[in-house]
Order: C-alpha cells, then structure tokens, then sequence
C-alpha cells in the first residue's frame, strides 16, 4: 500500500501533527503500518544528523550507498552531501522523534550531470527503516522535484549485488542495465 503524504501548511501547529509548526516545505508522510515522518529539504542545520545517519548505516548500506566503504564520514564527504541549491542539487531527508530529537531516517538527492537535462540521483534508508517503504517515498518527492527543475532524464548508478534498489526503481518506472564501462555496476534511468 502506497504511503499517504499529508501536505502541511507552515502554519500548522495542531496537536495532532507530531512535529508541531514547521516553515518552509515540508510534508508529513504514513508509512506502511502507519508510522509518520517529517519530509523536507535537507539544509545547513542537517549536517551533525547527516553524518549520525551515514555512520549509523551497516557496512553494506554505506557500500550500497557510496559504492565505498568507509566507517565515517570524512569531512570533504559532508561538504560534498551539504552543497545543494536546491535546483542543480537537490536533497530531501526523513525525520522523526527519537528521545526527544529529530533523527535522520532516510535520504534521496540529485545532482545535475555533465548531459544537458540528466541528474544522477541516490536514496538511503536506516537499516531498521527498510520495511517501512520510505524509499518509495522519498525517491517519489526528488522525481517531482527533478520534473519541476525541469531535468529530462534521472539516472542512478548502482552495485549490481544491490537488489532492493534495482527493485525500487523498477517498480518507479526505471529500465536498468549493466554498465559497459564497470561490470559490477547497473545503470538504472527514468525518462521524466
């Protein structure tokens, strides 16, 4: 079942919205079972909850992510994940409350390529969010956001060995294939 999105206005301080008044964009998304999190624009203040999430990932989810392995984060690595203007570099990030504080449960991002209308995109979920479908929902705001930038094509490059991303993005409408240049990577791309 696919996730409800619940649009909030900036206004929105009702009790029953569990991250009260919020700016900006933002939506407030079900999950499966029923779980609500905050969607919005990553921005400056994400980086300390940026670097938590990538270091709380697995060894295989920072490789499915990165297509590297690291433990943590380098500091030229959070420079490059918070450089986004929100056009030619785009990322949305998943919240929720956990003792207190927000915590970073997922990620999806673009990035413009070197092709005129093509931006390269990646998406990653906490290992024990994966059962959630927050990655459909998250991929589902960065294709519209790509749509709305006026981007052409998406694409993302993937370890051949990663089945739940090749079964995402099959089931968003994206053909893969392998990569001639690198055998062990899948070229996934979505016509916008």
């Amino acid at each position: 079942m696919p996730a409800q999105k619940t649009p909030q206005s900036s206004n929105d301080n009702r009790p029953d919205v569990p991250f009260g008044a919020l700016a900006g964009t933002h939506w407030i998304e079900s999950l499966n079972g029923g779980t609500r999190v905050l969607i919005r624009p990553l921005r400056e203040e994400d980086r300390a909850r940026e670097q938590a999430f990538i270091e709380r990932l697995s060894p295989q989810s920072r490789r499915f992510r990165f297509m590297d392995t690291f433990k943590h984060a380098s500091p030229g690595l959070l420079d490059q994940l918070m450089d986004v203007d929100n056009l030619q570099k785009v990322a949305f990030v998943a919240l929720v409350h956990d003792n207190g504080e927000l915590r970073e449960v997922g990620v999806s991002r673009y990035s413009a390529t070197e092709r005129d209308g093509q931006c390269e995109c990646a998406v990653s979920v906490a290992d024990d969010w994966h059962d959630q479908a927050l990655d459909a929902v998250l991929m589902r705001h960065l294709i519209s956001q790509a749509r709305k930038n006026g981007f052409r094509q998406m694409v993302s490059l993937d370890a051949v060995d990663n089945e739940s991303m090749r079964d995402l993005l099959s089931q968003l409408g994206f053909h893969g294939q392998h990569d001639p240049q690198d055998s062990t990577q899948v070229i996934h791309t979505l016509d916008l």
